[in-house]
């Protein structure tokens, strides 16, 4: 184990971590060499089970020894210990999450390779809020989603909050960016998916009376908003669901696991 102290918050080893609060990470871009921030010892043990290489971690003195077991393939991987004054001061919270890592970013499968054994996939177009994005995650991964895809404009699914709320689940299930929606649309078409929008529509199909088809590609739009009017003419067909007391839609995250629980559990004679 590769210990090193630290007790000074500007010290410049420690600026992957520096004012990491959920403002910050929202204006940020992804950072220089490519690099995320996984944590919690469970959220890094999930990671590094993925196979991604930490850079460095942060923790404090009464967490350091959880962390033996789990670095012990990465022996040179330096640990800063700073103490709860030094952890606050550095990143802009209170740090009690056991430990920090900053991990090197993978790289990322092309479309069509990530569809090349899926038969359900999740795309997202512009959900910009963190929570959203790591909730869907966590729904994809319980509910049996093979892969997300995500627009240019997406939320990054691997900033500190999705990675979070989460609860790891990002790193099991495979996800990249997409094109332009024209190109989307024809890597999809290509890969034998249906493109499914989940909206409101006059001509909308209630999602109990959708049949799935053997490959289907579920479309979420941001929270709002929904789907832009260029995502919904590239799409099969639309999906809603159905709702009651006045309430017209449900939150993205919830709506997709609505959805999915559906698509994996179709109706007899559906």
């Amino acid at each position: 184990m590769h210990r090193v102290d630290i007790i000074d918050a500007g010290d410049p080893r420690l600026a992957d971590y520096r004012d990491l609060t959920d403002v910050a990470l929202r204006r940020r871009l992804e950072p220089a060499g490519g690099l995320y921030i996984a944590e919690s010892s469970k959220v890094i043990a999930r990671a590094l089970r993925a196979g991604h290489r930490p850079r460095s971690v942060l923790t404090q003195e009464k967490w350091l020894d959880d962390l033996g077991p789990l670095l012990a393939a990465h022996p040179d991987v330096p640990i800063y210990v700073v103490e709860a004054r030094v952890a606050e001061q550095l990143t802009g919270f209170a740090v009690h999450r056991g430990a920090m890592a900053a991990m090197h970013r993978p790289v990322m499968p092309s479309p069509s390779d990530l569809l090349q054994h899926a038969s359900v996939v999740v795309v997202l177009e512009d959900i910009v809020d963190h929570t959203n994005v790591g909730a869907i995650f966590r729904a994809c991964a319980g509910l049996g989603a093979d892969a997300v895809l995500v627009s240019p404009r997406c939320a990054d699914p691997l900033y500190r909050r999705s990675v979070r709320v989460s609860m790891g689940t990002v790193f099991q299930v495979p996800w990249t960016r997409l094109p332009d929606w024209g190109e989307t649309r024809r890597v999809l078409h290509d890969a034998g998916f249906v493109l499914a929008a989940l909206a409101l529509s006059d001509d909308a199909v209630p999602l109990e009376e959708f049949s799935p088809p053997s490959r289907v590609a579920l479309m979420l739009g941001a929270e709002g908003d929904g789907l832009t009017p260029q995502a919904l003419a590239v799409a099969d067909t639309v999906v809603t669901i159905p709702m009651a007391g006045g309430v017209d839609s449900l939150n993205v995250a919830a709506a997709s696991a609505v959805a999915l629980w559906a698509l994996r559990h179709p109706r007899s004679g559906a």
